[in-house]
């Protein structure tokens, strides 16, 4: 290659080199007046669109203004209207309370006019009773001049009368009381026997109507009382496993159930002793299942007497529930329901007491229903009156002060733990319910069947009887018959007359009530007769 090659390349590069620069330097300068107009453009843009905003806002500012002249001249009309409603009703308020104070002031005048009139006349009548008072001293002085003067003439009388008489005074006073105390005995027991006969015709119809009604909407049952349980064995091997070694197992039983156990020579049979008929419940059960499981020893005895221990809680809980859902009494407290539950256990003369307790129940009911009052009061004081024959062996105290302890503490109704109370008459019944619930008691008791008697008690209340009538001067013999429902008196006929048996019977009655405690009445019958015998020869 020459240099003229050389330099022709060269030429020809620099050519290039300045052509390419004045073209990127023009391209360069048209992207730059280019942008330079984009500005300016958005430039003129956004001043467009601040100045139509701020037309805008012109125009917002001038609405809100309108928009707050009107509701402040409306908040203003409304404070005016309820500025106007106020002083109206202040004003009616003033209006009232002046019209109050004339209504005071007219009555305040009146009553000062009242009591100036009174005070007059309180005036007067001090004005009258002074001169009352001094016209009753003058009478009491010229009373008590005539009064001497009577006592006087009482005396010549009465000396005049001894002379006549040839009686002294002493001997006519025992005349006239001895004549006046026949005549009062007379008219005493005239009075009695109208009084009796009164009570009975208005009473007897009514009082059989409601008790027989009741008596045959209840019926009862009859449970004999025992302290004895037996229990039968299947062969007489069993006795001598009963007792164990040394008689471990039977001392074991015995100390936890509380029971004795009776091993004699009767066949096949074992007696269960005692006088709780739960524990001997329990021991029963606890017997049985040992018989039946064939597994008697100290550990296996504790643990079936726990068990049924256990069940035996729950049987008593069950036996109170289905009781008090019998009466219509299902809110009773749990705890008075697991108490009366216990009853089922017990026994008064032969008388389950839940059962009685149920009945009892149900005539006060009946009886309150006839006499207009609160059957469900009347059912749950009936329920609840012997309540505490529950716990009675455990607590000290009467059955009727333990219950009604027991029903203040779960806050039984007045009426309820007042009938509790005076079931028995220890204190006075102080409502229709609690007389309702005694007689209802009553009623229960001595139905025929329900009750019976130890030969012991039966004895000595006919001994009682006989005894309370013969205490009476002018009884002759005294004779307690049909098992002590009524005690029949003979007099001495020349001591009591047919005036004074009346009375005789009457006393006898009232004092039978007070000595006495026995189940339904007692009939009292006084008989005076007078025998004339002659024999013919």
């Amino acid at each position: 290659m020459t240099a003229l090659s050389i330099g022709v390349a060269l030429v020809s590069a620099l050519i290039g080199l300045v052509i390419g620069y004045l073209a990127i330097s023009l391209k360069m300068k048209t992207a730059k007046e280019a942008a330079e107009l984009t500005l300016l453009n958005a430039e003129q843009e956004a001043s467009n669109i601040r100045g139509k905003a701020e037309q805008e806002a012109d125009q917002l500012m001038i609405v809100a203004e309108r928009d707050r002249q009107t509701l402040k001249k409306e908040l203003l009309l409304e404070a005016k209207e309820d500025a106007r409603k106020y002083r109206e009703e202040i004003a009616a308020e003033f209006k009232s309370e002046r019209q109050e104070l004339k209504q005071t002031e007219a009555r305040l005048t009146e009553r000062a006019s009242s009591l100036d009139r009174k005070d007059d006349n309180l005036t007067n009548k001090e004005k009258a009773l002074e001169q009352k008072e001094q016209s009753l001293t003058d009478k009491s002085k010229h009373i008590e001049e005539r009064e001497e003067e009577v006592a006087k003439l009482e005396e010549q009388k009465a000396l005049e009368l001894e002379r006549v008489a040839s009686l002294t005074q002493e001997e006519a006073r025992d005349l006239i009381l001895t004549d006046t105390r026949d005549k009062m005995t007379h008219e005493i027991a005239t009075r009695i026997k109208e009084a009796e006969r009164e009570v009975k015709e208005r009473a007897d119809k009514t009082a059989k109507d409601l008790l027989a009604q009741a008596m045959q909407r209840i019926s009862g049952e009859y449970v004999a009382e025992q302290t004895i349980t037996s229990v039968h064995l299947p062969d007489d091997t069993m006795k001598g496993r009963i007792i164990g070694r040394e008689g471990r197992n039977i001392r074991t039983f015995e100390s936890l159930t509380g029971i004795d156990v009776i091993i004699d020579d009767t066949p096949e049979v074992v007696v269960l002793s005692g006088f709780d008929p739960i524990r001997r419940e329990i021991a029963r059960m606890t017997m049985e299942a040992l018989l039946q499981d064939g597994r008697i020893h100290p550990a296996r005895i504790e643990e079936l007497v726990e068990k049924h221990r256990v069940e035996m809680d729950n049987r008593i809980r069950e036996y109170g529930e289905a009781a008090a859902y019998e009466i219509g009494a299902p809110n009773l407290h749990p705890d008075l329901i697991k108490t009366m539950g216990r009853l089922h256990f017990r026994t008064s003369y032969g008388q389950n007491v839940l059962r009685h307790s149920i009945e009892v129940a149900k005539l006060a009911g009946v009886l309150a229903a006839e006499l207009g009052e609160n059957v469900n009061m009347a059912r749950r004081a009936g329920f609840l009156h012997d309540i505490g024959k529950a716990i009675d062996r455990e607590v000290d105290g009467s059955h009727v002060e333990i219950g009604t302890e027991l029903a203040r503490k779960y806050k039984e109704h007045p009426i309820v733990v007042n009938a509790i109370a005076s079931h028995h008459g220890d204190v006075e019944a102080t409502s229709t319910i609690a007389v309702i619930v005694a007689a209802a008691d009553a009623l229960s008791a001595a139905r025929p069947g329900s009750r019976r008697e130890s030969m012991e008690a039966y004895v000595k209340r006919l001994q009682d009887l006989e005894e309370i009538a013969n205490s009476f001067d002018g009884i002759k013999q005294a004779y307690a018959i049909q098992a002590g429902r009524e005690v029949r008196i003979i007099v001495h006929p020349n001591i009591v007359n047919d005036d004074k048996i009346t009375i005789l019977a009457h006393d006898i009655r009232e004092k039978i009530e007070n000595n006495l405690d026995y189940p339904g009445n007692i009939k009292v019958t006084v008989i005076r007769e007078t025998r004339a015998t002659e024999v013919a020869k």
